[in-house]
């Protein structure tokens, strides 16, 4: 993406969630904040992350993505504040993936990893031996029978998520079009898209590339 197209996206998304427009809404500052990160403005990705989950508590991912912010814009105090919290609620939601990639930014500066105790878990009969464990969640879950949608990340998501977590994500995303008010057919509203599923699913930048074959 050029610089052009990344200031772009900074302003479509700071016009949404000004005063008098809509600034309550939680998936508009969590795209705020990707913008700002891709311009290298990390600062502000930062807070823009943290009024994410201001409004959205129960989104970890914007913890984990708050803290490497905030690292990154050199305010380590404030980021393993941010980490320690986020993870202890991907802990309570059993959101696996981000806690344990903010147990490893944990670990990388230095500060310990909490000890929690992990939400409920789901009443459920032993799985059988060799069923699918869904990447996202590691818990158990039905196969898809086929991809979801074609190309490399549709074959990846049938290989590694679940359809129930899948189908979680179609309910998250029908949220995401509508507060956004994406139109699909346009590629950068496509984009965006995207990029809250990717997010959602555990997508990030690197597997990302390696499925479409770019470096």
């Amino acid at each position: 993406m050029t610089t052009s197209e990344i200031e772009k996206r900074i302003a479509q998304f700071e016009t949404m969630v000004r005063p008098g427009a809509d600034p309550d809404n939680d998936m508009a500052w969590f795209s705020l904040a990707g913008a700002y990160g891709q311009a290298g403005r990390h600062a502000d990705a930062a807070n823009a992350y943290l009024k994410c989950v201001e409004l959205n508590p129960r989104m970890s991912k914007a913890y984990q993505l708050a803290g490497a912010a905030l690292m990154a814009s050199g305010d380590k105090p404030r980021a393993i504040e941010v980490l320690t919290r986020g993870y202890g609620v991907a802990a309570k939601r059993g959101d696996r993936m981000p806690m344990a990639a903010m147990g490893d930014l944990l670990e990388q500066f230095g500060a310990p990893v909490p000890r929690v105790e992990a939400g409920p878990a789901p009443a459920a009969t032993p799985a059988p031996s060799g069923s699918f464990v869904d990447r996202k969640t590691g818990r158990p879950g039905t196969k898809m029978a086929s991809p979801p949608f074609r190309g490399p990340v549709g074959e990846w998501i049938r290989d590694h998520i679940s359809r129930e977590t899948f189908e979680e994500w179609i309910r998250q995303g029908t949220k995401v079009i509508n507060e956004m008010r994406l139109d699909l057919s346009r590629d950068d509203h496509a984009e965006v898209y995207d990029q809250h599923m990717h997010d959602y699913l555990g997508i990030d930048d690197d597997l990302y590339r390696s499925l479409i074959g770019k470096r």
